[in-house]
Order: C-alpha cells, then sequence, then structure tokens
C-alpha cells in the first residue's frame, strides 16, 4: 500500500507543477487517469480484502437509509439519540464511537434507517484510520448527512468532500450525460453535441489509452471535463444527495445564523437542544424523493397508516406490487386508482400507469378461468 500512496503523492505533485493550458489538457488528463486507477486499487486490492470490519456490516431495513458522516466529535451521536432515540456512546472527547451504530425513524409514513459512522479523519481515503470502512458503508447509503461544527465549517466540508471524492462518491451531482461504448474494432469514435471547453479527439484517446481502450465510441453531450469522461469509463462512482448539518449553533449570533440559512443545502441545527428538527426532517424528506401509496382492500377504507413507500425513479403501478410481493403482477389483471395521477376518481389503469404522492390504489386479480372463481383482491393507495 506505501508503493501506492507513493506513487498518488507523485502524481498529485505533477498535476499541481503542470500549467493548465491546452497543449498540456492531454497530459494533465493522463495523470487524471493514472490517478483514478490507483485510487481504485486502493480501495480494492488486486488480491481482494476481506470484510467491512466488526460493527461495520450493517443489514439495510427500511425505505431508505442515511449515513452521518463527519470528523471526531461534532455531534453526529447526540445526533441519532435525540432522533431515533438510540444511545450511541457520546463524549467530549474524540473517537467515542468505533463502530456502526443504527437506530431508524418513521417519518411521514416512512421506515427510515439512520447510521451513525465511526468520526473519519484526514487521509481516510488513503487507509488511514478505519476511514476506509466508514466510506464504504457510507456508499450503500441513499444520502448522505455530513455533520460539520458551525464554528469551523468551510474546513471540514472540504476536506470531508476530498475524501469522499476519493473513493467514487459524488455529491449533489447527476451522473455524466456521455455516451461510452466498448467495441472490438474501429478505433476511437468521438462525438460532441457542444462545443468542448476542456475535452479534444486527443484527450480522450490519451485518457481511454490510459484504461488500454483502442475501440469504442464516445458521444458528449455537454462541456465535460476529464474527470466526468474517467467517472464514466471507471463505471463504479457512486450519485448521491447530501445535506450538510451545521451543528452547534446554539453557539452562534442570530445574524450569523441567516447567513448560514442562504447555503444551498445546509441546514443548520442543535442536537443537544433539538433544534430545528422539523426543518431537518422536512429536508430530508425532500432530497430522499420517496412518495407514498396507500392500499385499499375492497369494500373497505384506504390504511392511511402504513403507506407503501416508493423511490420517485419507480412508481409504476407494476413498481408499486413488485414492491408488496413478486407474485403479485404474474395475477394482475387491472388496478383501480384514487388520486392526482388520474382524471377520474378511481380510474381503472394497467400496470404501466405512474402513480403520484398519495394516491390510493386497489390491485384486481386475474380469474381463474379453469376453477370459475376470483383468485383475489388487494388495494393500495399512495
Amino acid at each position: 500500500m506505501s508503493g501506492i500512496l507513493q506513487r498518488i503523492s507523485e502524481i498529485e505533485a505533477e498535476m499541481a507543477r503542470t500549467q493548465r493550458n491546452k497543449a498540456t489538457m492531454g497530459h494533465l488528463g493522463m495523470l487524471k487517469a493514472r490517478l483514478a486507477k490507483l485510487r481504485r486499487e486502493l480501495i480494492e486490492p488486486k488480491g481482494g480484502g476481506g470484510g467491512t470490519g466488526e460493527g461495520f456490516d450493517v443489514a439495510k431495513t427500511g425505505d431508505a437509509r442515511i449515513g452521518f458522516v463527519g470528523f471526531p466529535s461534532v455531534g453526529k451521536s447526540t445526533l441519532l439519540s435525540n432522533l431515533a432515540g438510540v444511545y450511541s456512546e457520546v463524549a467530549a472527547y474524540e473517537f467515542t464511537t468505533l463502530t456502526t451504530v443504527p437506530g431508524v425513524i418513521r417519518y411521514k409514513g416512512g421506515k427510515i434507517q439512520l447510521l451513525d459512522l465511526p468520526g473519519i479523519i484526514e487521509g481516510a481515503k488513503d487507509g488511514k484510520g478505519r476511514g476506509k470502512q466508514v466510506i464504504a458503508v457510507a456508499r450503500t447509503c441513499s444520502i448522505i448527512f455530513i455533520v460539520l461544527d458551525v464554528l469551523k465549517p468551510l474546513q471540514h466540508k472540504r476536506l470531508i468532500e476530498k475524501e469522499l471524492e476519493g473513493f467514487g462518491i459524488r455529491l449533489n451531482k447527476t451522473p455524466p450525460n456521455i455516451v461510452y461504448r466498448k467495441k472490438e474494432k474501429g478505433g476511437i469514435n468521438l462525438q460532441v453535441m457542444v462545443q468542448q471547453s476542456e475535452l479534444d479527439s486527443d484527450t480522450v484517446k490519451t485518457i481511454l489509452g490510459e484504461y488500454k481502450i483502442h475501440n469504442a465510441d464516445i458521444t458528449l453531450r455537454y462541456d465535460a471535463t476529464a474527470e466526468d469522461l474517467i467517472d464514466v469509463v471507471e463505471g463504479n462512482r457512486v450519485y448521491l444527495p447530501c445535506l450538510y448539518l451545521l451543528n452547534k449553533i446554539d453557539q452562534i449570533s442570530i445574524e450569523e445564523l441567516d447567513v448560514i440559512y442562504k447555503i444551498p443545502h445546509c441546514v443548520p441545527i442543535s442536537a443537544h437542544h433539538k433544534w430545528n428538527f422539523d426543518d431537518l426532517l422536512e429536508m430530508m424528506w425532500d432530497y430522499l424523493q420517496l412518495i407514498r401509496i396507500y392500499t385499499k382492500p375492497k369494500g373497505q377504507l384506504p390504511d392511511y397508516e402504513s403507506p407503501v413507500v416508493l423511490k420517485a425513479s419507480q412508481v409504476s403501478v407494476e413498481d408499486f406490487c413488485n414492491k408488496l410481493h413478486r407474485t403479485i403482477i404474474k395475477e394482475f389483471k387491472y388496478a383501480l386508482v384514487w388520486g392526482s395521477s388520474v382524471k377520474h376518481q378511481p380510474q381503472r389503469v394497467g400496470k404501466d400507469h405512474i402513480l403520484n404522492d398519495e394516491d390510493v390504489v386497489q390491485v384486481v386479480k386475474k380469474f381463474d378461468a379453469l376453477c370459475g372463481f376470483q383468485v383475489g383482491q388487494i388495494s393500495v393507495a399512495m
């Protein structure tokens, strides 16, 4: 590992020395590709690593998973204790949490798993401390809460973002709009839909050459960077929403608090005094992009107490059926839907119908033609 770390530091030093202009774009692209390959080796050793480490392998439960990431003693354990009622050892000195501590909250009918991850340190992406295991668990989360001390937020924010970036986690970003397809022959075929400020044909060939890729179709649909192309080629990046929780606001003035409120993706809180938890939970729900569907058994009122919670990217009637049970879709005939996704109340729809938040759904199964009886009915509402 020390050899890899030394090569990484050498490449970073060479990148810092290299002037950035059109003549050096290809060289910088090659260095960035080498750096990405070395970082991948660091995360996934060629010999195959062991487990995630004692206390880090937490079973995924509920509708979403939130990871609390931050430096030691910024208030992650206090926040988890006050949000979920789970006791995570709290003290006024560093490194009191040594393993992942899970908790669960229920909000708007959804079951959200919270993970208090041990405090990371600078250099975690290079294997220092237990940062490697911490960030590996963070990759499995639906959203990241970066907990910061409000008295030194920017310094910690930059360091944590750098550590997460090193592990292939991209915060509050969308995947690059780049089409990449390997082929057996024909060389590198580059198509650009808009004018490029950084990538040209030679730079693209240099970056792909580092990965020993000499035949591929590349389409750039926006002004992309070398890092964007490397992310697409690596194919192991995770794109997660992130909220920055500025803790300990009881130690700052009202004027400073007004400034903090204007920062994007930030929520000022006091974990100790339970201040501003309502705003935090509301923003959490918005960033998770979950919708609720209510079930309605035939002849009964909808069950508004236990909604079926779906991701906003998977909200068809078929997705709803699969969330209930995998076998339902095989016997599906049609569904009756009440709510904002239909014109008539109720309306008969097929399995491809897209549901809206708080729709009510009743699923009607097929009749068994041989026996002449109805297999059953299940209804659901969102």
